[in-house]
């Protein structure tokens, strides 16, 4: 009876105080399901889906009716001051979190970052390895081999702008040896590498040179930095700044919390009482 009153458009119907299901004194009406049916159901599977939902809400209602009578009344009390104080949290919260986001200043200056870095640099740990790396992959013919090899190694000014000439005639590359790099990543960029993760392989100024079915791989290493030495500025900067804008944003809430409070007491909507 239930699957053959309930379809698809059911919910286009007026509402009403209808019910359509009932647990002991608790009762589900349409117009609680409006809302939760998922788009392009066809009618069978509208009537499957809303029945499904109709015995979890059930199940639910059943299981707390049945903790009502069977939790002693000291815990319930417990969970009842849980609830209460979940529920001011996350108001207060999100009422905090509104005004703040149209008060904090969110810009963290270099000056700023730098200077926590340097007084907290031994907080920061790398927790993994970390590599600065140039590389280029080519076919096993291309004409001046030796050549971009050189130049890949020794990497001058001139160097590099001979090698951004060539870089269409590469099957893959990456020429920014100024960016930390995790060795996962590094591992996972350079094809031969990936199954072997040696880590004699991650030496500074090391080169190497690799062929495979395709072509070669030209790798030159220029820093390594091993996990637990202390992280450099470049990659610890998004933690810093992270740090610092919650560090202001507690500021700001503490200070917003006092001047509500004062607010209060000055429109006599707070009082203490001797």
């Amino acid at each position: 009876m239930l699957l053959s009153a309930v379809s698809c458009n059911f919910l286009e119907q007026p509402q009403t105080e209808e019910a359509i299901a009932r647990v002991n004194q608790n009762y589900l009406y349409k117009k609680d399901l409006k809302g939760i049916l998922p788009e392009d159901l066809s009618a069978g599977d509208s009537a499957i889906f809303v029945n499904n939902y109709i015995n979890n809400w059930a199940t639910e209602q059943i299981l707390l009716d049945q903790a009502k009578l069977n939790l002693p009344n000291s815990q319930q009390e417990e969970f009842e001051s849980l609830v209460k104080d979940y529920k001011r949290e996350l108001f207060t919260e999100a009422y905090k979190d509104l005004i703040l986001q149209k008060e904090m200043d969110t810009l963290i200056s270099e000056e700023d970052i730098e200077t926590f870095f340097e007084n907290n640099r031994a907080n920061f740990k790398l927790n993994e390895d970390l590599v600065k790396f140039r590389y280029i992959y080519l076919n096993k013919k291309f004409p001046k081999l030796n050549k971009i090899k050189q130049e890949l190694e020794r990497f001058s000014k001139e160097d590099q702008k001979a090698l951004s000439k060539e870089t269409l005639k590469f099957k893959a590359y990456s020429l920014n040896d100024s960016v930390w790099v995790s060795s996962k990543d590094f591992y996972n960029e350079i094809a031969f590498l990936r199954e072997k993760e040696n880590k004699d392989f991650l030496k500074e100024n090391n080169f190497l040179q690799q062929e495979d079915s395709l072509g070669v791989y030209l790798v030159k290493i220029e820093e390594v930095l091993l996990r637990n030495e202390n992280a450099p500025l470049e990659y610890a900067k998004p933690t810093v700044k992270q740090i610092l804008l919650n560090r202001r944003k507690l500021e700001l809430s503490k200070d917003f919390e006092k001047e509500i409070t004062k607010d209060a007491i000055k429109h006599n909507k707070f009082e203490i009482y001797n």
